[in-house]
């Protein structure tokens, strides 16, 4: 449930394009900004996707309020996605895959440094920054082919994003049963 917390300014702006993009643009950051906030004044530290939305939404903000105000709404999103998958490759640049500061929500402490939690979410981030860059290329062909649907743009987003969340759940169940099966495997020799 954590990440999914992580990724309500992208979700808020999803929603929110339909009434305005500018509002949207501005709710998205203020959402992540309270976020940022919020984990701050608990822990005294901010998540990688809390600041990377932050700075994400604060800049587009600014760029689409003053310096290029028409920018499309598939140009908005191709350069969204590819914040996020910046903010993914980056988080694994400095040796914090996004997803580790959620999953340590869901697993007790003594496992935060084994060796098989971290390099699963090495795996998973690096997932999502596929996912990512298969949405901003999507959103890459809709901004610069006008005769490319926005319909299929978003089912497009739509259908990696299902497909990330959806190993984001099962691979480190998979994980655990291959690690055990190996396990077993060298005990029987």
């Amino acid at each position: 449930m954590g990440i999914l917390l992580g990724f309500t300014p992208f979700i808020v702006f999803a929603l929110l394009t339909s009434l305005s993009v500018s509002l949207a643009i501005w709710v998205a950051f203020a959402i992540s900004f309270a976020l940022a906030i919020r984990d701050f004044a608990a822990t005294k530290s901010i998540r990688v996707l809390d600041a990377g939305s932050m700075i994400l939404f604060g800049a587009l903000a600014l760029v689409a309020g003053f310096i290029a105000p028409g920018l499309s709404m598939q140009a908005l999103r191709f350069i969204i996605d590819i914040g996020l998958m910046l903010i993914a490759i980056a988080s694994l640049m400095i040796r914090n895959p996004f997803t580790l500061q959620y999953a340590r929500e869901q697993v007790a402490p003594e496992f935060w440094d084994d060796r098989r939690f971290i390099r699963a979410n090495y795996v998973i981030t690096a997932v999502w920054a596929l996912a990512f860059a298969a949405m901003a290329a999507a959103d890459a062909v809709a901004t610069f082919n006008k005769r490319f649907p926005l319909s299929l743009d978003i089912a497009a987003g739509l259908g990696v994003l299902a497909i990330a969340i959806l190993f984001t759940a099962r691979y480190p169940g998979f994980s655990r049963t291959r690690t055990a099966s190996v396990k077993k495997n060298n005990l029987s020799r």
